[in-house]
């Protein structure tokens, strides 16, 4: 099951934009507060306790470090949709390449640590939907064909069940667990920072933001 709940997640976000047809990406802010909050404490209570359990401390550092320059190099050629930005031209019909390698391999490395800590798929799932959406209102009202972006999105479902398969299928999870993981916390610790510090206009917080990253936090920790 933990397999069909990404590909959902992202496929009814799409669905839900093609029918609402939603225009005003700010209404999902909140949403994104929220996500970045749960997905950061996930990772803080989850995954960190575990990389130190099984890994040398000095490694662990090392490609959590590694991690985060991915998710920079990454988002370099994604323009920041896995935080909610893109900044694509709309007008040209050009299929975008670049974010849809970017993106798949970000959501690929997702899918590893499902392997061993079943709750970070409710911190991934949170994180896909309100990216799914935005995803979607961009290639929606762009110029690329229906087909393409149908393409584009369902491709993009399948990359964490495919990265969870071969952590499951594989001795890859296991006999490199600690470096893989730390890996996913750098991706992780760039993207939910991200996420909080550009949630609010002009680094202010009002109170609805406060709470949904209180929420996030709280529930992450009773998970």
């Amino acid at each position: 099951m933990n397999y069909a709940l990404p590909i959902f997640a992202v496929l009814l976000s799409f669905a839900f934009v093609y029918l609402v047809k939603p225009n005003n990406k700010s209404h999902f802010k909140l949403l994104l507060a929220f996500s970045g909050a749960f997905l950061l404490a996930l990772t803080l209570f989850e995954l960190f306790p575990s990389v130190y359990e099984h890994g040398n401390p000095k490694n662990v550092g090392l490609f959590v470090m590694l991690g985060i320059l991915l998710q920079i190099i990454l988002e370099y050629f994604s323009k920041g949709a896995e935080h909610g930005h893109v900044h694509l031209d709309k007008d040209k019909k050009l299929f975008p390449w670049l974010l849809f390698g970017s993106l798949c391999l970000h959501s690929f490395l997702e899918g590893f640590p499902i392997h061993d800590h079943n709750t970070i798929i409710y911190g991934i799932l949170i994180h896909k939907v309100p990216i799914a959406i935005i995803l979607s209102i961009f290639l929606l009202n762009s110029k690329i064909p229906l087909t393409k972006a149908l393409l584009f999105i369902s491709i993009f479902s399948l990359m964490t069940p495919l990265g969870s398969y071969i952590a499951n299928h594989t001795q890859l999870a296991d006999t490199y667990f600690a470096s893989i993981n730390s890996l996913v916390i750098g991706v992780f610790l760039h993207i939910s920072t991200v996420i909080l510090f550009e949630s609010s206009e002009g680094h202010t917080f009002n109170l609805r933001k406060i709470v949904a990253i209180l929420l996030g936090i709280i529930i992450a920790y009773l998970l």
